[in-house]
This record gives C-alpha cells, sequence and structure tokens, in this order.
C-alpha cells in the first residue's frame, strides 16, 4: 500500500512517558494535528506517524526511550518495504536534551522537537514531508511567543474529570532536577486564558479540573486589569464556574505556599482536600545540598498550617533515597518526618544522577545496595501509612465522582474527595455524577463500597453544603 493508496485520514499513535503534564501535552499535540487529517490509532503498527512524548525525570529514561525507538525502526522499515512511510518524532524532555544527539543515534527518527514548541507541529511536518528522506528536523528552541497562544484549547471528549495546563517550567533548579533545562524558565498562562479553557471544558461535561504545572503554585497569571494573581485566587474564580464541582492541582513546591493559597483550602469548597507537596527530604543538611529553598521545619510549618484551615486534608509527597553524601542519619530524619505527617500516599526513588545537573558531580555518591535497602524501609513505612489512611475510611460516607465503568459488570470507578479510587456497584448513567457511598472494604489501592439511596445522598450533600457556608 502507499501513500497515495492510503484514505486520507492518517493514523497518528502517541506513546506517553512520564508525568500528567506530559499527558496534557500530547493530547494538545493530537489536537494540533487534527486538521492535517491526523487521528488516532491503538497501535504503532498501523500509523502514520508515531511520537514518543517522553520525560527525563525516571532512571535511564534515555536508554528506555532508544530501545523504544528501535522497535520502531523495524515497523518503519517493513512500513517501508510495502512502499509506505512512517513519520517518527520525539517530543518531550529528553528530547529537549538530547537533541541532535538523538538524531547522530537514531537517524531514522524524523522530527526531535522540545516541549515548547508542539504549537509549530504542523510546519515541522510540512518540513518532514518536503524533504522526503529519513531525519533532520530539530526543534528544541525556547521560542520567545508562548505554545499555548497558538495552541487549540483543551477538550473534554467524554472525560468528567480533565487536566488544565496553567503554569510550565522552573526557576528553582534543585541540584538533583532536569526539568529548568528541558522546560525553561516559570512561566504561568493568562487568567482569561485559563478561564476560557476551563469554561469549555465544563461545557462538555467535565466535573473535575486538575490544574498543572511543574511548580504550580507558581502560578502568577496576569488579570485583564494586567494584575498579577496567583494559584488562589484562581482557585475562587474557578469555583465560580457553574457545574464545576472539583478543583485540584500538582505538582507543589514548598516555597511557593502562601497565606492566600492556605486560606483557599479552607474558604473554597471546590478545592479538594487532597495535596501533593514533595519535600524529599526530611534532613535539613540534604535539603541544602538539594538547594530546595527550605528546612523540615518550614515544611512543618506549612502542613501545620494547612490542616489548621482545612482539618480533613490528606497529603502525599516525593522522597529521594540515597542523595550524594546522605548518611544513616540523614535518612533516619526522613523516617522522622514521614511519621510526624502521616501521608495518605507519596512516591519513593532512589537517587540517579542526571547528567549536567549538579549533583551529578557532588562527592559521596551513595552505593547501590544502600539505596536498595533505605528505599525498601521508606517504602515499608509509605505503605503502612496509606493502608492504614484507607482502612479509616471504612464505615464512613464520602461523595464520590463517579468516572467510568469498572471490570466487572454493573460496576463504576469513581474518585473520593481524598483521590482513592472507589469501586461500586450503580447504574452507567450514575458517570458524571456526584453521590454520597457507604465506604464498606479497603484494599491496597482502592475502596469498595454501596450507593446510598439518592434522595438521602441529595439530603446529605445539602447539608453539608448548608454547614459549610
Amino acid at each position: 500500500m502507499t501513500d497515495g493508496s492510503r484514505s486520507l485520514a492518517r493514523k497518528l499513535f502517541i506513546k506517553t512517558y512520564g508525568c500528567q503534564m506530559n499527558v496534557y501535552d500530547s493530547a494538545r499535540m493530537a489536537e494540533v494535528l487534527a486538521p492535517l487529517g491526523y487521528v488516532p490509532g491503538d497501535s504503532p503498527k498501523d500509523a502514520d506517524m508515531v511520537i514518543l512524548n517522553t520525560c527525563h525525570i525516571r532512571e535511564k529514561a534515555s536508554e528506555k526511550v532508544y530501545s523504544e525507538l528501535g522497535r520502531m525502526r523495524v515497523i518503519k522499515e517493513a512500513r517501508a518495504e510495502e512502499g509506505g512511510r512512517m513519520v517518527i518524532a520525539v517530543a518531550g524532555c529528553v528530547a529537549q536534551a538530547e537533541g541532535e544527539e538523538m538524531l547522530r543515534r537514531a537517524p531514522f527518527v524524523d522530527m526531535v522537537l522540545g516541549p515548547q514548541t508542539y504549537h509549530r507541529l504542523p510546519e515541522m511536518v510540512a518540513r518532514v514531508h518536503r524533504a522526503g528522506h529519513e531525519g533532520g528536523v530539530l526543534d528544541t528552541d525556547f521560542p520567545v511567543e508562548s505554545k499555548f497562544d497558538h495552541m487549540p484549547a483543551a477538550r473534554s471528549g467524554s472525560a468528567v474529570s480533565a487536566f488544565l495546563s496553567i503554569q510550565e517550567g522552573c526557576d528553582k533548579f534543585c541540584t538533583f532536577c532536569v526539568v529548568p533545562y528541558t522546560r525553561g524558565a516559570e512561566y504561568s498562562r493568562p487568567v482569561a486564558q485559563v478561564m476560557d479553557e476551563a469554561r469549555s471544558l465544563v461545557a462538555g461535561g467535565v466535573r473535575e479540573l486538575t490544574l498543572l504545572g511543574q511548580n504550580v503554585n507558581a502560578y502568577h497569571g496576569l488579570d485583564a486589569d494586567g494584575r498579577e494573581i496567583g494559584l488562589g485566587a484562581l482557585a475562587r474564580q474557578l469555583a465560580q464556574i457553574d457545574s464545576l464541582a472539583r478543583i485540584r492541582y500538582t505538582t507543589s513546591h514548598p516555597r511557593d505556599v502562601n497565606a492566600e493559597l492556605i486560606a483557599a483550602h479552607g474558604e473554597v469548597r471546590e478545592l479538594m482536600p487532597y495535596l501533593h507537596l514533595p519535600v524529599q527530604s526530611g534532613s535539613d543538611r540534604i535539603l541544602e545540598a538539594m538547594n530546595r529553598g527550605h528546612d523540615a521545619a518550614r515544611y512543618l510549618r506549612i502542613v501545620e498550617d494547612l490542616r489548621a484551615a482545612r482539618p480533613d486534608l490528606a497529603l502525599s509527597c516525593d522522597f529521594i533515597v540515597g542523595f550524594p553524601g546522605e548518611t544513616e542519619a540523614d535518612f533516619e530524619a526522613t523516617l522522622d518526618l514521614v511519621r510526624t505527617v502521616g501521608y495518605a500516599h507519596s512516591y519513593t526513588f532512589k537517587y540517579s544522577a542526571r547528567p549536567g545537573t549538579p549533583a551529578a558531580a557532588l562527592p559521596g555518591q551513595v552505593a547501590e545496595e544502600v539505596k536498595d535497602e533505605r528505599l525498601a524501609r521508606l517504602q515499608d513505612l509509605i505503605n503502612e501509612q496509606q493502608a492504614a489512611f484507607n482502612a479509616a475510611s471504612v464505615g464512613t460516607s464520602c461523595e464520590v465522582l463517579f468516572e467510568r465503568a469498572g471490570r466487572h459488570p454493573g460496576q463504576l470507578v469513581g474518585r473520593s474527595p481524598h483521590n482513592q479510587a472507589v469501586h461500586v456497584d450503580a447504574p452507567r448513567h450514575t458517570i458524571g455524577d456526584i453521590a454520597v457511598v457507604i465506604i464498606e472494604t479497603c484494599k491496597p489501592h482502592s475502596l469498595e463500597g454501596r450507593l446510598l439511596d439518592r434522595d438521602a445522598s441529595k439530603s446529605v450533600a445539602a447539608e453539608e453544603k448548608r454547614l459549610s457556608a
């Protein structure tokens, strides 16, 4: 089959790695390419274009991308033998970091583009097709114009929950992190742009928005009067959108938690009582070496203030074990912080050096076997806390936003205010509704319950709303 005999519609397959920001970006890339005739495909085997949207945070990120590219090369060559063509593109943070090196190591790749250039995809595709041969299109510049000014607004499809990117980039320069180098300086979208996209999503049926940013609580977008507003004020404006029931945000930095945001957690009912607030270590010495800009005491004061404003607030966190120079005493300080805070969920990682970051050159690199042992101890404590948090839900009632059908007939899956997955037997038309559920069972990563009578649910919801007024 030749390209000329293909139907007008072209198949696009996007494989997304890493963070929720990449999930959002992948959806935007698909929408940018739609006017060129690209429609979503289920597999790279029948795709006319494959995009690997990469993440540089995980260990051995580059190696995993090159391994996947090897598989894509086989498919591309098979397509060529049939007289057809498959365009291969690599996007995201690995593309930004590798740049020309990626084209050198994988010359069969047609496009390499950084996270700030997705709005220029149609131009890049045109250049690839004009070139008529493999490789060559590289765009990893940080353009003056914002990509958000040129990309289409997010669309809901049939989703009940959706991501909305409001901030990108990072100015913090933690010594272990590549984000400032791959995503660039902090940028906040204008308030009007955020509100327009939010209203569009809600009009399409979205009930819950998760606001995204590398440092989302560093948001400082301009309003209609040219004044900067923070995340707390933005949350208050979003809460005024009819039918928007829930607001979440991720990922936060402790340095950007201010009094306005803390107050919003206590006063904006739509702002859910669940917050991801990474600390990385409980040791002041390690926090300083990481250039986090706060100590453990400052982090604990923030947690105390947040819980004073919203007593039912649940927290999740990120931790790195085995950072260069970490001693057993430093690690014990991390365990002490975890015990003090009590987390509903956390992500734990072994430190791995990222080329070009200051920490990669630090002395005192920790042996792998020591990292493994410390990671196991930390994960045991985190798992114990998560199990206790979920077990405490049994016998209580909570409002669940139903998002999709479950694996079993008649089952729906929704989310509690604390972001727990909840499985319930309920009619399919309940998807998109918020209903009161009695939690009966907890599992390691989810809850099970039964739907309260609909009239009773309405009464409970009305009473809760009255009490919070």
